[in-house]
């Protein structure tokens, strides 16, 4: 996971080289343009940059954080994009992977996110689709039924 010594995702931004922080800020764009409002922009989870529903809003999560919706961050070789609703939707999921196979790109998918080097590895339009895809209370009810099936 990221790790970064700044508290917000200004100072987060600006502790990348500026080769990274361009890719970061492309990618960021494109979420921040497609995000249904409800969701915040935050620093956390070790340090990267997440779109979440606050705990004001809903706060009955499983580790009583702010439920994530997306997440951005930079590691040493490669960038991540955490697609939480993807991992918990069949329907999302499929999107993904048509979109990338739709535009001839390689998904290189770990356990929870898609790594990529550049903006240019992902194809952005469709990655705005699927953020704008789900607002907050429909994730809130997808968060739900997947922890009644982890139960």
């Amino acid at each position: 996971m990221a790790t970064s010594t700044g508290s917000t995702v200004t100072e987060y931004l600006e502790s990348l080289s500026p080769e990274r922080r361009k890719v970061i800020a492309e990618v960021r764009k494109t979420i921040k343009r497609s995000l249904p409002k409800g969701y915040k922009e935050t620093l956390g989870y070790g340090g990267m940059i997440t779109y979440e529903i606050p705990l004001s809003r809903y706060s009955t999560t499983y580790n009583g954080q702010p439920l994530c919706y997306a997440g951005l961050s930079s590691h040493k070789n490669y960038c991540s994009l955490y697609l939480l609703g993807a991992y918990a939707d069949p329907k999302q999921l499929a999107a993904l992977k048509s979109a990338f196979k739709a535009a001839g790109k390689k998904l290189d998918m770990g356990k929870s996110c898609v790594h990529f080097k550049s903006a240019d590895d992902l194809p952005l339009d469709a990655i705005g689709d699927i953020v704008a895809s789900t607002p907050p209370d429909a994730y809130i009810e997808l968060y739900e039924a997947t922890r009644r099936k982890t139960k």
